[in-house]
């Protein structure tokens, strides 16, 4: 779920304690602006990714309000799932405003070139446009005003990665 693979994408960035994560997380913190996870989702989504072993505890540090706070880092294997991830398009172009964005996100935040990732999300979105014009010219009613909406959602989510294709590497702005 988005959730979790925000949490491991900024766990990886670096150990933090939850509450830093759920800060990044909330509708005014860097990653909430794509994606916004309440404070107690973002702690289940930390137990979520121990129990799969891709995070675990590091150390304990003293708060200044209320109990020690514990340190969470990404394991190996948070790091090895976290990369494959980034890779991987989308399925489905109603994921282009959550996950891409978020995938775009944290590989400026590596340093990344997004260049792989958008290549093979192109690829996706053209192979679906295509098969969504000819369900188009097909059907009719209803039918064809939800293939053509599908189609038009496509062709926009197409010409974004386009877009971002197209222009010239530009270096992360700090």
């Amino acid at each position: 779920m988005a959730g979790e693979w925000a949490v491991l994408a900024l766990l990886v960035e670096e150990p933090v304690h939850g509450f830093a994560v759920a800060r990044a997380m909330a509708p005014d913190g860097e990653v909430g602006r794509i994606w916004s996870v309440r404070r107690p989702l973002v702690y289940r989504a930390i137990d979520t990714l121990t129990e799969m072993g891709l995070v675990r505890s590091r150390a304990t540090e003293p708060s200044r309000s209320g109990p020690r706070r514990t340190v969470i880092e990404a394991t190996p294997a948070g790091r090895r799932a976290l990369k494959a991830w980034l890779a991987e398009p989308v399925a489905h172009v109603r994921d282009a405003r959550s996950l891409l964005m978020l995938k775009l996100l944290f590989l400026d935040h590596r340093g990344s070139d997004p260049r792989p990732l958008l290549e093979a999300q192109r690829a996706r979105f053209a192979g679906l446009a295509e098969r969504l014009a000819a369900a188009a010219e097909r059907a009719e009613g209803f039918d064809r005003a939800l293939a053509l909406w599908r189609l038009e959602s496509t062709t926009g989510a197409l010409r974004f990665v386009e877009t971002m294709l197209a222009e010239p590497s530009r270096a992360r702005r700090t």
